[in-house]
């Protein structure tokens, strides 16, 4: 750090008087004017940093010339050593002495201060200027002096007089400045960190020549200190002064310097010649050390070692001492602007054009705003219009545009040229500016706006609330839930929770989250309908009305519903029954739950808990959850608005059971009419009556339902109907719905009873009218459709979308069924369905359309008006034209035997899963094998348990049978047994067919052939008794269809027959009763010649 120390002690002998003093000399044009915050905040580093941060400068005084007058005079030397105490002397008593200062406050300025000083007082310490490094734009800078010294000491100072900046300074070093370049007048702070540059620059400022070129690199993303080519800069730059230098970084303990901080000014404009040296050192012995101790103890000037011979153009005297330096050197020469005209209307206008600019810019960014207003003190001597060059200058320094804009304003020497393009960069700018500050006050609108609304929110408010127009929210709020609770008759433990609720939600704070919680659980509080029902009809004429309406046949179900009702009217209640329907799909058990509610007078809810696996879904949840709702039994509740609803559950023997627990056991609750006067919700936490709510479950089978759960239900079998019960739903209800929902309600359009009976018995033989439904309303649509396409569109033309415009809204308009708009319309954006076309040729161009008609779709509000069908219009659906409307038959025939099957074949009669019977032969063959029995037809194991039955009675009583000729044969011990029943895709389950499947067995072993006509049911067990079964209407329906003319059936049987089958379907068959085998094989053989073998072998 202390280069200069050893000069210190010979100054006395020594030609040349170096003094050594941390300063911050440099050029301000600035002095004494206010600065900028940056400058500022600069010089405030500054003073931190003071005792860490030094640089160091060099003063020559009182040197005369000598006779080499072909140097520069900033490298002559002094003739003579003085000594140290007349050199203060003569400073003291002449301040006016001529010498030479590097870091003259003048030195900097293009235009100087007219009311400057010529030279600055001794007591006066120079001024500072310093900048931060980075890209930031050129400007002035903190001119404070800095702080005192902490060193009180005396100490020797030189007399201080301006030196002037060289006009011609032909060979300088060339320093390379990366993303900015340099202007006139402007200073700029560069980081150096090649040693080689830090060092030369040390040595210039010690030689008392801080002058360089800066050329801007045409790479941005390029870094050097040193120009290796000449074509890598631009050649034109600019003749700066290093007005201070400190380090950039460095160690307290290590005194090498890892980089420097210099601080330029630029002066003028230069351009590059020729690259005199490019970086390179030259290599020479260094015996600078043994000649500064010479020339010290000889006290003789001596002038600077001649520099060593090196290839290419030789360097200045004044620069020779770089050459030990990897540094670039060189040749420049000054780039004068042209003279211009200072009135010319051009160069005035673009003036002003820039100062408007800038006065914009000011107004939108702060920044600019303090460095127009320290160009603006800082030409206080003249005025600014008088230097339109230096103003084109600045406003490209203080912009930030690309690089090479800049450059090219650097480079214009016209004076208007240089404007034109400052200008182009300003406005630029000057766009930037308007966009940030646009985007800035968008945000800040909406900010504003937002607390501009809740401001004025609750200012109105507190006005309502002062003027007792309105209450605020919460209040308002607390006073809706008082009103509610008041028309209720809620319980008193209801009543007190209430009350706590209330004055809970009362001292909270309408943001609170708990807050939320209490006002939802009061909403449910409230709507629940404590003490309020509506009320009940118990007539029974009006109930039959009602039943016969909605239904027809059923004669049981109503009667038991009619039976309901008139224990309701003695008791003036309902309470504590819980009807279950079961039947077959189709069969109307949720119509018959909706005609309850309708005769009753009661409100109706329905909800189906099939597939249901959460218990919540019953009991609710805890308040704790998020998104916490009750069960659907107090949503039921709050949407029919009384506590006497009737409550349908569907599909109770489809319920599921999960990980959340089983809602069969939780529905015990909500259904016991001992439990349910207190039912418990999770969510609500206070007891409910439920004991008024009449609950009525739909089923397809009890079998599925838990037996706790089936315990408390009071079950009605819904059974199928017969063929006359389904043409009369059909006349009376089906076909008028599906003719109506065609759009043929006016039309002569009708379904011929004869056609209906078709349907019934060769398409639709399921036990329910669904699947006839779904028929009969394909028969009107097919009607509907070849209406319209015999007509045409002529009868029934496609309205024009134009006349939505024309049907504006008058009612009268809105009426007529030729227009079909009654209302405005709009359009939005087509979103077809992509076009999938991957055979369309290489050559094909997508279809691409201007017409606006092909992007959008016209969309409206308004409702087509329903199409008149002329009276001319006659169809007629018969039997003989119904297959071109539902196909062909489903059904071919009632039963695959029609004349006499061979022996091994019977009759029996099943119940499908679809709710219907059906006629269903049994067929036993008999082969060569091992004894085995195989079984074929999708049979279920209750079937095939029930063949192995039949097989084992036939071989236990083979003998008496006929099959063997003594007790003791082995019978099938080399035969196999195969039994089949036809329609294998069918699956066919159930105990009904053994006494059919032992039929067969005999009349295969036998050899005696059964009758079609007869046909039979019953379960058999292992010692040959038949047990009764069920299903006996649907299976005597399907004999019926079939033409059966006898019917074997259990003798438990009996009184079901009798009193449920109607007397149509009963008509033209005999029934027979049996109650074992014996008597089944004896009706089923009669007339046969085996029988009268059997009276003697068989007893009953």
């Amino acid at each position: 750090m202390n280069l200069l120390g050893g000069l210190r002690a010979a100054a006395s002998s020594s030609a040349r008087s170096c003094s050594r003093r941390v300063c911050d000399p440099g050029p301000s044009r600035l002095a004494g004017v206010a600065v900028g915050p940056s400058r500022l905040a600069l010089h405030g580093t500054e003073r931190t940093s003071a005792t860490r941060r030094s640089f160091y400068t060099s003063t020559v005084a009182d040197y005369t010339p000598t006779a080499a007058i072909r140097f520069p005079r900033w490298v002559n030397s002094r003739l003579g050593a003085r000594d140290q105490k007349e050199d203060n002397a003569e400073s003291q008593a002449d301040p006016s002495q001529s010498g030479v200062r590097l870091d003259s406050p003048e030195d900097g300025q293009s235009t100087p201060p007219a009311a400057a000083p010529p030279s600055t007082p001794p007591s006066t310490p120079p001024s500072s200027s310093s900048s931060s490094s980075g890209d930031g734009s050129n400007g002035s800078r903190s001119n404070a002096p800095p702080p005192p010294l902490a060193d009180n000491s005396p100490q020797q100072t030189t007399s201080i007089s301006k030196q002037s900046v060289p006009e011609n300074y032909p060979q300088v070093l060339a320093l390379p400045i990366a993303r900015r370049p340099l202007f006139p007048g402007f200073y700029k702070a560069v980081v150096i960190r090649n040693p080689a540059v830090v060092s030369a620059i040390k040595e210039m400022m010690r030689r008392g020549q801080p002058y360089l070129g800066a050329f801007l690199l045409k790479d941005e993303n390029s870094d050097s200190d040193i120009i290796t080519d000449v074509n890598s800069v631009h050649p034109v730059g600019v003749f700066a002064q290093i007005t201070s230098v400190f380090t950039a970084q460095g160690s307290k303990d290590d005194d090498k310097e890892e980089g420097l901080t210099a601080v330029l000014y630029p002066h003028r404009r230069i351009r590059i010649t020729e690259l005199v040296k490019n970086g390179s050192v030259a290599k020479v012995e260094l015996a600078e050390a043994q000649d500064a101790e010479a020339a010290s103890a000889e006290g003789e000037t001596q002038l600077p070692t001649p520099p060593p011979e090196r290839e290419g153009p030789s360097m200045t005297m004044h620069t020779s001492f770089l050459e030990k330096y990897a540094v670039s050197v060189v040749d420049v020469e000054n780039l004068a602007t042209q003279p211009y005209n200072k009135d010319d209307q051009y160069i005035r206008a673009f003036m002003s054009e820039i100062v408007s600019v800038f006065k914009d810019i000011a107004q939108l960014n702060p920044l600019f705003r303090d460095q127009i207003a320290n160009f603006s003190i800082n030409q206080v001597a003249s005025n600014v219009f008088d230097e339109p060059d230096k103003l084109a200058d600045f406003a490209a320094a203080v912009s930030t545009g690309e690089p090479n804009e800049l450059q090219d304003v650097l480079e214009s020497l016209v004076v208007d040229d240089r404007l034109r393009k400052a200008l182009l960069v300003l406005k630029k700018e000057l766009i930037n500016a308007q966009l940030q500050s646009k985007l800035a006050r968008d945000v800040d609108s909406k900010i504003a706006k937002r607390q501009r609304e809740y401001y004025l929110m609750e200012q109105l408010k507190g006005i309502k609330k002062e003027l007792g127009m309105e209450s605020d929210g919460k209040d308002k709020l607390i006073e809706k839930f008082k009103e509610r609770a008041a028309q209720l008759k809620m319980p008193d433990a209801v009543r007190k929770v209430f009350d706590e609720e209330l004055n809970k939600l009362m001292h909270l704070e309408p943001a609170a989250s708990e807050a939320n919680v209490t006002r939802n659980y009061l909403e449910w509080l409230t709507q629940i309908p404590w003490g309020q029902h509506s009320r009940e009809n118990y007539s029974i004429a009006n109930a039959q009305k009602v039943l016969e309406e909605d239904h027809y046949g059923l004669k049981d179900v109503k009667d038991r519903i009619l039976e309901f009702l008139a224990v309701g009217k003695l008791r003036g209640t309902v309470e504590g029954k819980i009807i279950c329907l079961v039947g077959p799909p189709g069969v109307g058990k949720t119509s018959i739950g909706k005609s309850i509610a309708r005769a009753l007078n009661r409100q109706f809810f329905r909800f189906s808990v099939g597939g249901l696996t959460d218990v919540a879904e019953i009991k609710g949840h805890r308040r704790t959850y998020v998104g916490a709702l009750p069960g659907k039994i107090i949503q039921a509740l709050k949407r029919v608005g009384t506590e006497n609803p009737l409550v349908l559950i569907d599909e109770v023997d489809k319920i599921g059971r999960g990980h959340n627990g089983d809602p069969a056991s939780a529905l015990l609750e909500m259904l016991d009419p001992e439990q349910n006067t207190g039912f418990l919700d999770h969510y609500m936490d206070v007891p409910v009556d439920l004991s008024r709510v009449l609950f009525v479950c739909t089923a397809n089978m009890l079998d599925t339902i838990p037996a706790p759960l089936l315990d408390r239900m009071e079950v009605l079998e819904v059974s199928g109907y017969v063929s006359e019960e389904k043409a009369q739903i059909a006349a009376r209800y089906l076909a008028p719905q599906a003719k109506e929902a065609s759009g043929l309600k006016d039309a002569d359009v009708t379904l011929d009873p004869a056609a209906v009976d078709v349907l019934i018995k060769y398409y639709c033989r399921e036990s329910g009218v669904r699947n006839l439904k779904k028929h009969i309303d394909k028969i009107y649509r097919k009607a509907a459709l070849k209406i319209v396409q015999d007509l045409g569109e002529d009868v029934f033309p496609e309205p024009e979308p134009a006349l939505a415009a024309e049907v504006t809204a008058t009612p009268t308009d809105a009426a007529e069924p030729d227009s079909g708009f009654n209302d405005s319309t709009t359009t939005v954006e087509k979103q077809d369905a992509p076009v999938s076309n991957p055979a369309a040729p290489e050559t094909s161009t997508p279809h691409t359309s201007a017409n606006k008609d092909d992007t959008e779709r016209v969309v409206t509000t308004v409702e087509r008006q329903p199409m008149k069908v002329p009276d001319t219009v006659h169809v007629n659906i018969k039997p003989e034209n119904l297959k071109d409307y539902v196909g062909p038959p489903v059904y071919q025939k009632d039963r695959l035997y029609v004349q006499a099957p061979p022996a091994g074949v019977s009759t029996g009669l099943g119940y499908l899963g679809n709710g219907s019977g059906a006629v269903m032969p049994i067929e036993a063959l008999t082969m060569p094998g091992k004894g085995g029995l195989q079984l074929t037809g999708k049979l279920g194991e209750v079937i095939r348990e029930s063949a192995n039955i039949a097989l084992s009675w036939v071989k236990s009583h083979a003998y008496e049978l006929g099959i063997t000729k003594s007790p003791d044969e082995l019978f099938l011990n080399d035969r196999d047994i195969h039994l089949h029943m036809p329609e294998g895709s069918i699956g066919k389950e159930g105990p009904s067919a053994g006494t059919a499947i032992l039929t067969a067995f005999v009349s295969l072993f036998t050899k005696t052939k059964v009758n079609p006509d007869i046909a039979m049911t019953g379960e058999i067990s292992l010692v040959g008794m038949v047990l009764p079964v069920g299903g006996l209407k649907e299976k005597i329906l399907a004999a019926h269809r079939a033409g059966i003319k006898t019917i074997l059936a259990p003798a438990g049987n009996r009184l079901d027959i009798e009193e449920n089958v109607p007397e149509s379907v009963k008509t033209g068959i005999r029934f027979v009763y049996v109650e074992n085998v014996t008597e089944v094989l004896q009706e089923v053989f009669r007339g046969e010649p085996i029988v009268e073998r059997w009276k003697d072998t068989l007893s009953s």
